[in-house]
């Protein structure tokens, strides 16, 4: 039980007990055995106590009282001392999962009520299989004293156990081979009634219980290493909610195991001087885990499924049934590549295409060697995205006529892992889906290829405003040889004296 502050907790607060089963002899013997030495007489009064506030033939909830009724029957002086032991025994209780304790805040009273949930002891086989409970009771009673208790839980093997397994048969009788209800009839009522009993704990279980993915503090601290520089930041995210819950954000949005996050923890920039988890940092390395978790399950599954895949062709070699033939309807068919125009005709092509492996198909497109990248890529194709071979076909069709079209387009391992992951996308498992998913984009890049071209044709033919806008330069009269005879009549000779002489007496007489 964490509680800050002592007032939140006295014996004025009232309190509810909450429990789904009952207790056997095998339970109260556990009880007495195996968690009274770990967590003491007082605490198991308090457990069997608590039991008590629900009726022995019931389950459910118990009336709200104050928790005065428990200091007082415990023998407790409601002080704060005695407030301090009674915390100490719900936490060994807790600790070892036999009561889950809860505070709820009421707003109309403006007080805080506790609700203490009790769990069944665990049965001797998921006692003596968890760890930790065994190695604490081994260290408050010892080794021997462990194994004699465990050997007085369980009887003697009959004579005729040791029998082999595989000798064993289930001759058990289902149940539907004995009754028979009636569906067809669905009763509202009874539906409706077993919900509104339920629903009230229901809806409480959602929200106090965590989800699957969510790591508690124990899980991170059990298995942090002790001589970590880090430790001590991970030892304060026992009383940090806040800082537990941006960890599980990473570890929910990343998928990532108690072991992953106990290593990136220990990493160094994790944490700043304040003890806080930088959500970046924490992040890039999670996000590498991540990658290289799924690379390596790729590799895996790459491997699992050549494995799957020539057991599949040894049975197939050794069994007389001929391989089925998929006939291609003639609205499906594709064009033959120049570099089959003289080996095959249409139709043997597309029925090549709809039948062959992948494998051979490249093998026809390369007489020599396919290259070992290309088979990588294809396998990659095949066992990871698990498309058809028939698609896959139609791919490979697609990326050699793109070649042969004399496109720019290079053919790597990202380029075809997008078109991949497109047909995917866009559910292309049949022949026929993918047939029509390469004429689409055909579509697509020969509209591309008519809007640049029209845009180019456009920018060619188009003036440029600012050849309209700019002013000319004024045109300056150029003397041209007009290939006339240089011979001067002496008429124009005088002409041109008497002109000479005038301009020259206008100059005179200005100045």
């Amino acid at each position: 039980m964490r509680v800050k502050n002592m007032l939140h907790f006295t014996e004025n607060h009232r309190y509810c007990v909450f429990r789904e089963f009952g207790l056997s002899s095998l339970d109260e013997r556990m009880l007495s055995s195996a968690y009274q030495p770990m967590v003491g007489a007082f605490a198991i009064s308090l457990y069997h106590l608590l039991f008590q506030h629900v009726r022995a033939d019931q389950i459910g909830y118990s009336g709200m009282e104050q928790q005065r009724k428990l200091f007082l029957t415990l023998g407790i002086d409601p002080s704060e001392k005695g407030r301090s032991f009674l915390m100490e025994q719900t936490s060994k209780l807790e600790a070892v999962g036999l009561l889950q304790t809860s505070r709820v805040y009421v707003p109309e009273t403006d007080e805080y009520t506790y609700e203490y949930e009790l769990s069944p002891p665990l049965s001797p086989g998921e006692f003596f299989r968890t760890q930790h409970l065994t190695l604490l009771l081994r260290d408050r009673i010892g080794k021997f004293a462990v194994l004699a208790l465990r050997s007085q839980l369980w009887t003697e093997d009959a004579p005729d156990v040791g029998m082999p397994a595989m000798n064993k048969e289930n001759i058990s009788v289902p149940f539907y081979e004995i009754f028979e209800l009636n569906t067809h009839v669905i009763d509202y009522e009874l539906e409706q009634a077993l919900s509104e009993v339920s629903s009230g704990r229901a809806d409480q279980a959602i929200v106090s219980v965590p989800e699957e993915s969510k790591l508690n503090y124990s899980d991170i601290i059990l298995r942090f290493p002790k001589e970590s520089v880090n430790r001590r930041h991970v030892e304060h995210l026992r009383f940090d909610t806040e800082q537990l819950g941006i960890i599980n954000y990473v570890v929910h949005k990343y998928s990532l195991g108690v072991q992953d996050v106990c290593r990136l923890l220990d990493e160094d920039g994790v944490f700043n001087q304040q003890g806080e988890v930088i959500l970046d940092r924490l992040q890039q390395l999670a996000s590498q885990t991540f990658r290289q978790g799924k690379k390596r399950k790729e590799e895996q599954s790459i491997h699992a499924a050549k494995v799957v895949n020539l057991r599949q062709v040894a049975q197939s070699e050794q069994s007389d049934e001929l391989p089925v033939e998929h006939v291609v309807e003639m609205e499906y068919y594709l064009e033959v590549p120049p570099q089959f125009a003289t080996k095959c005709d249409i139709h043997q092509y597309n029925m090549m295409l709809r039948n062959e492996p992948y494998l051979r198909l490249l093998q026809t497109f390369f007489p020599g060697s396919v290259p070992d990248n290309l088979i990588d890529i294809f396998e990659k194709v095949d066992l990871s995205y698990k498309l058809p071979a028939e698609v896959i076909n139609v791919l490979i069709h697609y990326l050699m006529t793109m070649l042969v079209t004399g496109s720019d387009q290079r053919i790597n391992r990202n380029f075809v892992e997008a078109i991949a992951s497109n047909m995917l996308l866009k559910q292309v498992y049949t022949y026929e889906k993918a047939v029509q998913y390469i004429r689409d984009q055909a579509k697509i890049k020969g509209n591309k290829e008519k809007a640049g071209a029209g845009e180019r044709t456009s920018k060619t033919s188009r003036p440029r405003s600012y050849q309209q806008q700019t002013r000319s330069k004024p045109e300056i009269p150029i003397v041209q040889d007009t290939g006339s005879s240089d011979v001067v009549s002496e008429e124009e000779l005088e002409e041109m004296i008497r002109f000479a002489e005038e301009m020259q007496a206008k100059r005179t007489t200005f100045s």
